[in-house]
């Protein structure tokens, strides 16, 4: 099991430089790669071999006067720049197939320069020191803030520069699938149902609320007072690269308060249940139709996959219900389709059904998924 632990940075101002020639020569090799598989595509030739490419457009590069200062960079980003190349075309090819889970995607497209920037460098390209500093080839001794140790030798490390100017490396490791398995819960009621919603986060077992922190609606006025600010600055001033600075600042403290949100609550999902089943939503779908900024701003795309991802690794049980499960009209009690229905009836929060039974509307659906989960999982039908 591979896994990623992402560290603060703190390049001192020639490093900043140095990293900012690799970014850009990362960036070069990569298009350079681009436009030779199009060259190729477009005279009716095989596409090149990325070792081909390796020995055209790096070693030979760097002795053109117009490819010269790729000398000045380790080789190893400019690599990874034509395997990254070589893995969006097989991507493409097993889309276009249908060899590859999601929606179709579209053929690699030339980077361009834009405020978040990345290099990756695989073991020959960075070293760890034993005063915990980040050794990268050319770049020198990073300063790195460790907020906790490393399950093991990474094998890659990705330097990335984000929009509102900081830097972080991000290492890849190999664990033991043991690693964060967590001791079995014998209770049976150690089980619920995930209800995803925007009124309330989620609805759990025993009408159990988590509610919607909107950190985006909560920041959207800050927001706006950024982006206005942004505006009113002349294009290409030294005030207006302060201003994207400040604004970018601002998109990051909303992400970074709803993903440490995020994992907290998968987390404490993960530790007090032994089994969880969730409705598979069609996140791409709800992101377009009527309320989709709420729908972005909740991240129930992100959280299902945290949710999953964490389950695996803890070994939990996780199951995911078909989205077309009539969970809401369902009535949990006498099994008939009775509940509300269509645009407008999600204003309906609470409905009786002809049995007799009334229920809150997040409440029976919760209770609906965790059954037709439980069914699933018994008839070996459950996609784990």
């Amino acid at each position: 099991m591979l896994l990623r632990y992402t560290y603060r940075v703190y390049p001192t101002a020639p490093q900043r430089s140095a990293l900012a020639r690799v970014f850009g020569c990362v960036r070069t090799v990569y298009n350079d790669a681009v436009a030779a598989r199009r060259a190729a595509h477009a005279a009716g030739l095989p596409f090149p071999s990325t070792a081909a490419l390796d020995k055209q457009l790096i070693t030979a590069a760097k002795r053109t006067p117009e490819r010269a200062w790729l000398a000045e960079v380790s080789t190893v980003p400019l690599q990874q720049a034509l395997r990254d190349c070589h893995a969006a075309y097989r991507n493409f090819f097993d889309s276009m197939k249908s060899g590859r889970a999601g929606a179709r995607i579209g053929p690699p497209r030339f980077r361009r320069r834009t405020n978040r920037q990345t290099a990756r460098y695989t073991r020959n390209g960075f070293r760890l020191r034993a005063d915990g500093r980040l050794y990268i080839a050319k770049v020198g001794d990073l300063k790195i803030a460790w907020s906790r140790e490393l399950a093991s030798e990474p094998s890659s490390v990705t330097i990335v520069k984000t929009p509102a100017g900081r830097y972080f490396a991000s290492f890849v490791v190999a664990v033991g699938d043991d690693l964060e398995r967590l001791e079995p819960i014998t209770d049976p009621d150690a089980e619920t149902g995930v209800d995803l919603g925007l009124k309330s986060f989620a609805v759990l077992r025993g009408g159990k609320t988590i509610d919607n922190p909107r950190f985006f609606k909560r920041m959207e006025r800050r927001l706006k007072k950024a982006q206005r600010a942004l505006a009113r600055k002349q294009p290409g001033s030294s005030s207006r690269a302060q201003a994207r600075i400040r604004l970018a600042r601002v998109h990051e403290q909303i992400k970074n308060r709803r993903d440490d949100w995020l994992h907290k609550q998968v987390k404490d999902l993960v530790s007090e249940n032994q089994a969880l089943y969730v409705e598979d939503l069609c996140i791409e779908g709800l992101s377009r139709g009527r309320g989709a900024k709420s729908v972005r701003d909740a991240a129930l795309g992100k959280f299902l996959l945290l949710l999953e991802s964490k389950a695996a690794r803890t070994h939990r049980v996780f199951v995911k219900v078909d989205r077309f499960f009539p969970s809401t009209r369902l009535c949990s009690a006498c099994g008939i389709l009775s509940g509300p229905r269509g645009l407008e009836g999600l204003a309906v929060r609470e409905w009786a059904c002809p049995c007799g039974a009334r229920h809150d509307r997040d409440a029976n659906a919760e209770t609906n998924i965790r059954r037709e989960g439980k069914r699933l999982l018994a008839a070996g039908l459950a996609d784990k």
